[in-house]
């Protein structure tokens, strides 16, 4: 099996990147023959030269290619499939036209990708385009509404209009991670004016893997070394949040229910680790909350292992997301894989797991339903305590109150999360699902999206300018050039 894997791998520093490269691995492995496309801008080949050798270095089924590469390679020698890996971030803006092009299995990390979709044709002074593809995107729509994002106006209501359609309808299949991120897109596609019949059946869910179990005796060693390097006594009780220090993270939320804490576990100290967010100061914030002494940032950690450590060595980790593109949190499966015990938001795409409410203490099992295993886990065995958004300042201080004085639930619900993460996130079910929808999209015919004619656009408009003074401009075709 020939593939062709458009993603972000490896040096580039998110999740998408470091999962991409697991799998490229792991179906290598499998028997997969694999060609990576990157970045194909000018100023990436280094990065890319760099990252191609550092996946393929003991692997001889996986090359690394620049995206250029892709047309007259696959003109040669047809991929059995393209897989393209799209979250909500400039570091999939070159995946786009070929996505378009080239059906194919669409993965969908983020299921809002309005505003990185926005930022790239604006940027490139498309406001045309961008105006004809939001509204294609969502016909039942105001299209005026466009005109926010062509004035400038990065508005938290992107959230709303997802920008979707568009690869949902060229590719072959599409995957988002878990049932209730599904059953969440094919809403907001409706209530955006998309019949659910033109969608239902190009959209299947898929199994985010993470994380890795560590042995009792590791985990003491690495609790106790992280410890020790960012001066944490060994009997502090401390909670930890994980990834990009942004205000998506509630991290202002967070502080204010650390600082009401407090005065409950007199020894807690936070864990901010990651890198902090250009548009907000968490120093700021922390000084002016008086919590300078008890709260460590640890800047960003360059490799994932670094990030599973500063986890490994928390009692609690809190796993807050708002707004939300229904993304899965990768520091929450980290969490779960090392049985640390996690506060998540209640959100909408989060099913198939029993959760502790902290206004009640009972289990909720709306969501459980969602399960891709046979059945949701035992009454009780509620894998991690969820935080309603619309109550979140009370909820969290509640929440982290009990977890930070309750031992015995500390440890039930590290064990269950555990539990769950080895049915449901564990590296092994992420490539069983791959593999199972890499051969339904191969059994797929390509769709007739009729798409906005840019989205067909060859990209030679410039090409034919310049040659239209010497009559050949006629002559040129996309076959002719790859013979």
């Amino acid at each position: 099996m020939r593939l062709a894997w458009f993603s972000p791998v490896p040096p580039v520093r998110t999740g998408i990147a470091g999962r991409s490269a697991e799998l490229i691995a792991a179906l290598a492995a499998r028997g997969a023959s694999l060609d990576v496309y990157s970045q194909a801008s000018p100023d990436a080949e280094r990065a890319d030269a760099a990252a191609g050798h550092a996946i393929t270095g003991a692997i001889g089924n996986v090359t690394a290619h620049s995206a250029h590469d892709f047309v007259w390679r696959q003109a040669q020698r047809p991929y059995d499939l393209t897989v393209y890996q799209f979250g909500n971030s400039s570091h999939h803006d070159y995946i786009w036209p070929y996505a378009l092009r080239y059906p194919g299995l669409v993965v969908l990390h983020d299921t809002r990708l309005h505003h990185a979709r926005a930022a790239l044709l604006l940027r490139e002074r498309r406001a045309d385009d961008y105006r004809r593809e939001f509204a294609w995107n969502h016909p039942g729509v105001n299209a005026d509404l466009a005109e926010l994002a062509v004035a400038g106006l990065d508005s938290a209501l992107y959230y709303d209009w997802p920008m979707a359609r568009t690869l949902i309808a060229s590719a072959r299949l599409v995957a988002v991670h878990g049932e209730g991120t599904r059953l969440a897109l094919l809403d907001v596609m409706q209530r955006n004016g998309v019949a659910p019949a033109d969608i239902t059946d190009r959209i299947v869910a898929i199994r985010l893997g993470d994380g890795s179990t560590l042995a009792e005796g590791e985990a003491r060693d690495v609790r106790a070394r992280v410890r020790a390097a960012y001066g944490i006594p060994p009997d502090a009780i401390v909670f930890g949040v994980f990834g990009g220090l942004t205000p998506e993270k509630r991290i202002p939320q967070v502080l204010a229910a650390f600082a009401n804490v407090r005065a409950h576990v007199p020894d807690a100290r936070l864990l901010l680790g990651g890198a902090p967010a250009a548009h907000y100061d968490v120093h700021a914030d922390i000084a002016a909350r008086r919590l300078a002494d008890r709260v460590v940032v640890t800047g960003y950690l360059p490799t994932e292992a670094d990030l599973a450590a500063c986890i490994a060595a928390c009692d609690v980790s809190v796993n807050l997301r708002w707004p939300t593109a229904r993304e899965t949190s990768g520091p929450w499966l980290l969490a779960l894989a090392a049985g640390v015990p996690t506060i998540v938001t209640d959100l909408v795409h989060m099913t198939g797991f029993p959760s502790l409410d902290p206004r009640t203490w009972r289990v909720n099992h709306a969501g459980a339903r969602g399960a891709k295993s046979e059945g949701p886990p035992a009454d009780g065995d509620a894998v991690c305590v969820a935080v309603d958004v619309l109550d979140e300042d009370h909820s969290l201080r509640l929440a982290m109150r009990r977890l930070g004085t309750d031992a015995p639930l500390r440890e039930r619900l590290g064990r269950a999360g555990h539990a769950w993460w080895t049915r449901e996130h564990s590296p092994a079910v992420m490539v069983d699902d791959y593999v199972a929808a890499i051969a339904l999209a191969m059994a797929r015919p390509a769709p007739v999206a009729g798409l906005p004619p840019h989205a067909h656009d060859d990209g030679d408009r410039r090409l034919r300018t310049l040659v239209e003074p010497f009559g050949i401009a006629a002559a040129l075709s996309r076959d002719r050039l790859l013979r």
